[in-house]
């Protein structure tokens, strides 16, 4: 009986260093109503943006009719679905455009110090990933969920140079010198 103790202790600690190596960021919390036939119904829609500031990075939409619930399982979604950021060094390799809905977000490579000049979801979006020098220019639309999904977009076309000489059967020298 104690070892089986011991095992589920073992297994919450190493829960608990997986969830504590995420960052999360809620990005907007929403009442939101429906109207029936009885009345008014509220329920509540959460925006949590995940990363591990190694260059993992995610987001979800959680709904529930209690707070702590939306958050829960926007962030559970947001883990679910992480996408791998290329870096190179405390920034990205080159400029990126990336497109969802009527928004657009531009986003920048920028020398080291610059910092984070980005705004809401995208601001949210760039430290959870670990990106700490980068210029960004939302376009469009300033929806908030719709900015972030560009914004993801945006760092989803972002290779580095390993993975471009690795998809072309080349080394990096070789890309560099055009060989």
């Amino acid at each position: 009986m104690t070892m089986n103790r011991e095992k589920d202790i073992n297994r919450e600690d190493s829960r608990d260093k997986k969830d504590s190596a995420f960052i999360d960021h809620v990005v907007s919390l929403r009442r939101v109503t429906k109207v029936t036939k009885g009345g008014k119904r509220f329920s509540f829609a959460a925006f949590v943006i995940s990363g591990d500031k190694q260059g993992k990075v995610g987001l979800g939409l959680g709904k529930s009719r209690e707070v702590s619930m939306a958050i829960a399982k926007a962030t559970n979604r947001a883990r679910k679905r992480m996408i791998e950021v290329a870096r190179r060094g405390s920034t990205i390799p080159y400029e990126a455009l990336g497109k969802h809905g009527a928004s657009t977000v531009v986003v920048r490579p920028a020398s080291k110090g610059t910092g984070n000049i980005a705004g809401g979801a995208v601001r949210a979006i760039m430290s959870a990933a670990g990106v700490e020098d980068v210029l960004t220019k939302a376009v469009g639309s300033s929806n908030g969920i719709n900015v972030a999904k560009a914004t993801m977009n945006a760092l989803a076309q972002l290779r580095s140079a390993d993975r471009i000489a690795l998809l072309r059967g080349k080394t990096v020298k070789e890309l560099i010198k055009g060989s």
